[in-house]
């Protein structure tokens, strides 16, 4: 197929290759640079310094002799670079990568026309399946009397008198410095004896006094990888299936007395007559539970919905393109064989890129400005009552907001989280789904296999 657009005398034309390549011939003509180009050296003429001439006095043949060739090439680079997005904006083209200029061993600067030649990587074309065979799993965390039994036990803890031990017993509370240089774990943190998960760890600390150090394994040190996750300092994903080593130095030990669940502890949590029995608190705690715990099962949801839509959406992509794209643009030099390489580790994430692309614009997902600069507020809010103040001012939040959207990075990280969550209530409402309620503990056994 050939597609043929005439700029006043520089002509372009797209020959399709198939559905996913094409080349792009540009014919530059003298006619289309030469005014340009005379007028920029009759500029350096006038500026030019040159020892035996009077300024702006240069013979113009020195000028030509010392600047033309590089300014045609200037002047013809920037008229490809217009030739090609007019091309690709007017022909409505969506390519991957960048245009790539093809070698062409018979060009020469003599020539008249000038002929380029550059490689398109065409986007495919394809439709999105939202209903898949099998309906994705959205479970729907659940707060079980063990979690909230877990979370009154540490509000009493919290909220207890604290009195200082000489040894470490079965119901001390431990405070250290976990130290792994290969993993570049060194984190202080405290933590109960009670959440020691291997009996051979618990022995290990039983006993122990102010200064000692103790070597500990992390597999089942503890009762719950995120209570891990905490003390070690460690990222979410380290804290799952973390095995190894780490040197414990235990510099402080201490034995709570728990505090009585009274109305004096409700009103201290909650305000003043807000939770007024044991069973309202259980309830309140469960209500928060599951509020937090909801972000969590989202994330699964739309990463396993991500997985879903890029098994069930099949298209091919210009493989062999992308590969010498990423070897002629890769800020190392790379081989054909590292390009192939990274394609293949990086193909997933472009496939997801082109379907979740084809969701937003089909569906209108588009972030505007004042939504992107509602959400900044709401952020910023949320970060200024971490610090006490709990009510700016409209005028404070319209201010901070803006100087943050002039940050590009952060006004890029803002706009993916607005995606992401409109992403999260269209997959809510047209991917076929199945709820399913869990316990905490049976949805890490589900989701991480353990």
């Amino acid at each position: 197929m050939l597609s043929i657009l005439e700029n006043k005398i520089m002509k372009v034309t797209q020959e399709n290759k198939d559905d996913l390549n094409a080349v792009l011939k540009i014919e530059v003509a003298k006619d289309d640079y030469k005014d340009k180009v005379e007028k920029i050296l009759e500029d350096y003429r006038k500026k030019a310094n040159i020892p035996g001439f009077r300024k702006g006095k240069v013979p113009m043949s020195l000028i030509r002799k010392q600047y033309e060739q590089n300014v045609i090439l200037d002047e013809v680079n920037t008229l490809l670079q217009e030739a090609i997005n007019k091309h690709l904006t007017e022909e409505k083209l969506e390519v991957l990568g960048n245009p790539l200029p093809k070698y062409n061993e018979d060009f020469s600067w003599d020539n008249e026309p000038l002929n380029f030649e550059f490689e398109l990587g065409l986007a495919p074309k394809f439709e999105v399946d939202l209903q898949p065979k099998k309906a994705v799993t959205k479970y729907k965390i659940v707060a079980d009397d063990k979690m909230i039994d877990e979370q009154i036990n540490n509000i009493q803890q919290q909220y207890g008198t604290a009195k200082e031990e000489e040894t470490i017993s079965e119901d001390s509370n431990v405070t250290g410095t976990f130290v792994n240089e290969e993993k570049g774990i060194n984190n202080t943190a405290t933590f109960s004896m009670t959440r020691i998960k291997s009996a051979a760890q618990k022995k290990a600390l039983l006993g122990k006094k102010v200064g000692d150090k103790v070597s500990l394994k992390t597999k089942d040190l503890f009762d719950d990888d995120h209570y891990m996750q905490h003390v070690l300092g460690v990222s979410h994903d380290d804290a799952h299936g973390l095995d190894v080593n780490v040197d414990f130095t235990v510099e402080h030990i201490s034995k709570t007395e728990k505090a009585p669940l009274n109305q004096e502890l409700f009103d201290k949590l909650f305000g003043k007559d807000e939770v007024k029995s044991e069973k309202e608190l259980r309830a309140k705690l469960a209500e928060i539970a599951e509020k937090q715990l909801e972000q969590q099962a989202d994330q699964h949801f739309l990463n396993a919905v991500t997985d879903t839509l890029i098994e069930n959406t099949k298209f091919d992509l210009p493989a062999e393109f992308l590969q010498k794209w990423m070897v002629a643009t890769s800020e190392n030099p790379i081989t054909p064989e590292q390009a192939k390489e990274q394609y293949e580790q990086s193909e997933k994430g472009l496939r997801y890129q082109l379907v979740e692309g084809k969701l937003i614009k089909d569906n209108n997902m588009q972030v505007t400005f004042e939504e992107l600069k509602d959400h900044a507020k709401n952020f910023i809010k949320v970060q200024m009552a971490q610090y006490g103040n709990m009510n700016p001012s409209e005028e404070e939040l319209e201010s901070i907001a803006l100087k943050v959207l002039q940050n590009q990075e952060e006004a890029k990280k803002l706009q993916d989280q607005i995606i992401s969550q409109k992403l999260l209530d269209f997959y809510k409402e047209n991917v076929k789904s199945k709820e399913k309620k869990v316990s905490y503990d049976d949805f890490v056994k589900e989701v991480y296999k353990k």
